[in-house]
């Protein structure tokens, strides 16, 4: 074998013994970095919101007023107390559906929507609910509303909730508290749901 190619193999062996330490480097440094500073996933992360909220949707409505509905899902250890709902396209309050004289009847919910620890509360026709009051603009079906609850603690949380059309007990959301609801049957905790 001529000196030649002895030579031209140390080298190569040299340069990938020099390649392996610099990968080696390499990837311990990365290693290093990636302790150093949090991932860009990490930091991006939001709070968990205070209550999980299930199966949202509005009634559509053209003017006038309509409600939002869904499951809250109180995970936690402690009760949660809505007490303010909020939306861009009205003002809110929150109501309840209850028997007056054998008729029912929608009113504020007085001491807001409780949602016990480790339970959960569904809002939905002919229970409690969040009303839209006076509608600015029509409510289609297939709009995103986005909400905002407020809780006793006072914090927030926001959601969006889907328009669905809505043919049910033949609820209507005229103005008038303590009112009966035309069409809604005086049987409690009947339960409707919204046109898929």
């Amino acid at each position: 074998m001529s000196s030649t190619t002895v030579g031209s193999r140390r080298r190569r062996v040299h340069l990938l013994a020099a390649a392996a330490a610099c990968l080696a480097l390499g990837a311990a440094g990365c290693g290093q970095s990636s302790a150093a500073e949090p991932s860009p996933s990490a930091s991006a992360s939001t709070p968990a919101g205070v209550l999980g909220i299930r199966d949202p949707w509005v009634k559509a409505a053209d003017t006038g007023m309509t409600a939002a509905f869904g499951t809250l899902v109180n995970d936690g250890n402690s009760d949660v107390t809505v007490t303010a709902a909020a939306t861009e396209v009205s003002p809110m309050e929150l109501h309840e559906m209850t028997m007056k004289d054998g008729k029912m009847v929608m009113q504020p919910k007085q001491g807001g929507i409780v949602v016990r620890a480790h339970s959960s509360t569904t809002l939905e026709p002919g229970g409690d609910h969040l009303m839209l009051m006076d509608l600015k603009q029509p409510v289609k079906a297939g709009d995103q509303l986005t909400f905002t609850l407020t809780f006793a603690d006072g914090k927030a949380q926001t959601f969006q909730a889907v328009a669905k059309p809505f043919t049910g007990a033949q609820e209507s959301y005229d103005p008038g508290h303590g009112e009966p609801m035309p069409g809604m049957s005086t049987t409690p905790g009947t339960s409707t749901s919204p046109v898929s």
